[in-house]
């Protein structure tokens, strides 16, 4: 097998895929052969996204997603085995980040924090919901969800609803297992998108790179190398784990 092509006659969706890490997600893995559903509740982002792997000679539809809505997770579900007849991947990285409230978990608006975590935590569960008996109809397959480093660190709700998709992951692990799926999480460090810039101010972030042990901010090819390897063959052994994707930000002994 060629390595450049590990994911050829694959199908793989990719979530929040309209820029940022998730684009980057997305253009690897159809680079190496794989069928991309660019899925964004941004639809002008994912078109822009598909119509650029297109151009480059890979295959890709865009999609609109909400992750919090049920029937819109079901119907990308739906799209994608009416377009390519399988899914092989899922990728779970929407995310309410870029221009998020900061605010205490305290005083933070109950109607917004309810839709934050809908998003943030709720939205890979149901998009796992809505694709898994697909894959596993196909023999199978393999899950990233995107977490974070701020899952172990104080990060008010953000850090709560990344604590939650670890948890999603480790508990499905479980339940997904017998039907030959693989579920695991990447939790990146502080990388260089235009998302983060706009919730991190630049004096700060550079105090939290003096602190990281390589002393660089992580980009998104950092992050697409690790969503590559875990949903490739190499990690056929390999589920229920988080991947901290961060220049050794946290530290678990």
């Amino acid at each position: 097998m060629d390595r450049n092509k590990r994911f050829e006659n694959k199908v793989s969706i990719v979530t929040g895929a309209g820029g940022g890490i998730g684009e980057a997600y997305a253009r690897s893995l159809a680079e190496e052969g794989a069928a991309v559903v660019v899925a964004d509740i941004n639809v002008e982002g994912a078109n822009k996204v598909a119509a650029a792997i297109v151009e480059s000679g890979g295959k890709a539809i865009a999609l609109r997603v909400d992750v919090a809505d049920p029937e819109s997770t079901r119907a990308m579900a739906e799209s994608t085995m009416e377009e390519f007849g399988r899914v092989d991947h899922l990728v779970n990285n929407a995310a309410i980040f870029g221009g998020m409230e900061i605010n205490l978990l305290l005083t933070v608006d109950w109607d917004y924090y309810r839709r934050f975590m809908s998003v943030n935590m709720d939205g890979a569960l149901l998009c796992i919901r809505a694709c898994w008996e697909h894959m596993a109809a196909g023999g199978g397959g393999a899950i990233v969800n995107q977490s974070s480093t701020a899952a172990w660190m104080y990060s008010n709700y953000y850090g709560l609803a990344k604590t939650g998709v670890n948890g999603i992951t480790i508990q499905l692990a479980h339940e997904l297992g017998g039907s030959n799926i693989r579920i695991n999480a990447i939790a990146p460090g502080p990388t260089a998108t235009e998302a983060a810039n706009t919730v991190v101010p630049e004096s700060i972030m550079r105090d939290i790179v003096k602190g990281l042990a390589l002393k660089r901010q992580g980009t998104v090819d950092d992050m697409a190398g690790m969503v590559k390897f875990l949903l490739s063959d190499e990690a056929s052994w390999i589920t229920g784990q988080i991947f901290n994707v961060d220049g050794g930000q946290v530290v678990r002994a």
